[in-house]
C-alpha cells in the first residue's frame, strides 16, 4: 500500500504551470517537524488538475497544510545528459490549516514569508 500523510509548512510559493495538453500541475515543498528537535524534513509535493489550480491560487509561503497522497519515484535526464531520480508526494488531498497570519505568529517575525525564512535550512517550529 502506498499512502503518505504529512503536515507541514510551505517553504516557498507554489509553482502552477500547465502541460502541453493544458493539464494544470502545481509543485511546492513543505517542511515537516521530525519530532527530534533537529532540522525539519523537506518533501516535494505535486498536485494535478483542479487540486493544482486550487493550491496555486490559495497557498503561499509559510502556510500550514495537511497532505495525503502517494509517493512517486521518477527519473529524468538533465540537459548535460546526467540521469536524475526524484521522489515526490503526489497529493490526492490538501487541507489548508490555519492561515498565513498563523505562520507569522509562530515564526515570531511578522515577515511576508509567513514566518518561514527564505533559507529552507532555517524553519521555525
Amino acid at each position: 500500500m502506498n499512502q503518505v500523510a504529512l503536515v507541514g509548512r510551505l517553504g516557498r510559493k507554489p509553482e502552477l504551470r500547465y502541460t502541453g495538453q493544458g493539464t494544470p500541475v502545481c509543485s511546492f515543498s513543505i517542511a515537516v517537524d521530525n519530532g527530534q528537535g533537529k532540522e525539519p524534513d523537506w518533501f516535494d509535493i505535486v498536485a494535478w488538475q483542479k487540486l493544482a489550480e486550487t493550491c496555486g491560487q490559495h497557498l503561499d509561503k509559510g502556510r500550514q497544510v495537511a497532505i495525503s497522497g502517494r509517493l512517486q519515484t521518477r527519473s529524468y535526464e538533465t540537459q548535460d545528459g546526467q540521469r536524475r531520480k526524484v521522489v515526490e508526494v503526489v497529493a490526492a488531498r490538501v487541507d489548508f490549516l490555519g492561515s498565513k497570519a498563523d505562520g507569522e505568529a509562530q515564526g515570531g517575525r511578522g515577515d511576508p514569508g509567513g514566518g518561514v525564512p527564505d533559507d529552507e535550512d532555517d524553519v521555525p517550529f
